[in-house]
């Protein structure tokens, strides 16, 4: 069932249209993650759900109720920012319950609550401690915990993890996405890093100039990006004109095959950096950097005709900078973008 609709939701700050007619539906237990550059609208577009930002128009409903006039307080839905705003002066416990004590009660009638969210995020027993003896990693599980203890029906993050060091970043995306997953929570995130949100979502929203350019599975978004726009916020820069006719297209670095049944005739063509493979001939190239990216090689490649290539390779046997190397296609990692759309 559908928990939050968004329908025709728009946010207009003069002339200009932060949130532009979104359309939006998150069902009850998925956890949807909006994505998109600074400037595209998605923390605004949380703002509106939250009710801390009045649309221009459109409506947003929760439950199937719409939402217009409703409170923050009333709407039901948890909030959780990227830097937190724990209250310095209380302690961990305190900070936990205190959406429990705006909705009244004693103090025994949610201790057992904060404990249970504590183990939860991994705190178990941190009831007493500072807010400022904490690190980083764990003001995010209190805060999160406080996000949880009301019970809401809606959790909503803004950049949940942006102020944290990489693998603490990845390993709290892991626990947050099993966590999510046994309470049966709803989440509407926001994030500017793809990598959180692939690996958090069950679904992705790309946002552009406060339009949805692309939903889907992660799986989805990152085979078959629906614009060039897309293909490129998410890293893939090897994007060329070409004219497809069957199975190949050609572009400015020679004939690329491409996927049986691809849209004919002009069009954009990408090439994600996995189907730029090594060989022993096929289209001749300079390696001009080489990163080292754990499991592979990135290699940036000028080639003897059109604009430069990014590919990988595998770690034995990498080429040096400066070295000449050959390089075919694989049609399973080229992608015909759908045309007039950029």
């Amino acid at each position: 069932m559908t928990l939050l609709q968004l329908e025709g939701v728009s946010v207009r700050f003069g002339e200009r249209a932060v949130v532009d007619a979104v359309d939006l539906a998150v069902a009850e237990h998925e956890t949807v993650c909006v994505l998109g550059p600074s400037g595209s609208g998605k923390s605004t577009l949380l703002r509106v759900v939250a009710g801390l930002q009045q649309v221009s128009g459109g409506r947003v409903l929760l439950g199937g109720a719409d939402q217009s006039g409703v409170p923050v307080h009333r709407r039901g839905v948890g909030l959780m920012f990227q830097d937190h705003q724990l209250f310095p002066h209380r302690d961990v416990g305190a900070n936990v319950s205190f959406g429990l004590r705006m909705r009244g009660g004693g103090r025994a009638s949610y201790a057992a609550r904060v404990a249970e969210l504590l183990e939860l995020v991994g705190l178990p027993g941190a009831q007493g401690r500072a807010v400022a003896s904490l690190s980083g990693g764990e003001q995010q599980r209190v805060a999160l915990a406080r996000a949880l203890a009301p019970s809401p029906r809606l959790l909503m993050l803004d950049e949940p993890l942006g102020q944290l060091d990489r693998g603490l970043r990845e390993r709290l995306v892991v626990e947050l996405r099993g966590l999510f997953s046994r309470l049966g929570t709803t989440v509407l995130a926001v994030t500017h890093d793809q990598g959180e949100a692939f690996a958090l979502a069950d679904r992705v929203v790309v946002m552009r100039d406060g339009r949805i350019a692309q939903a889907g599975t992660p799986l989805e978004v990152w085979q078959r990006p629906a614009s060039e726009f897309v293909a490129r916020f998410l890293g893939f820069d090897n994007v060329v004109p070409a004219t497809v006719t069957g199975a190949v297209a050609a572009t400015a670095w020679g004939e690329v095959p491409v996927p049986a049944g691809s849209a004919e005739g002009e069009q954009r063509l990408l090439i994600r950096p996995a189907g730029v493979v090594l060989r022993a001939s096929g289209l001749r190239c300079q390696v001009v950097s080489r990163t080292f990216r754990g499991t592979h090689v990135a290699l940036l490649l000028r080639p003897e005709g059109g604009p430069a290539l990014e590919a990988e390779c595998g770690l034995a046997g990498a080429p040096a900078v400066g070295d000449r190397v050959a390089v075919a296609f694989a049609p399973a990692e080229v992608v015909v973008l759908p045309p007039g759309n950029r």
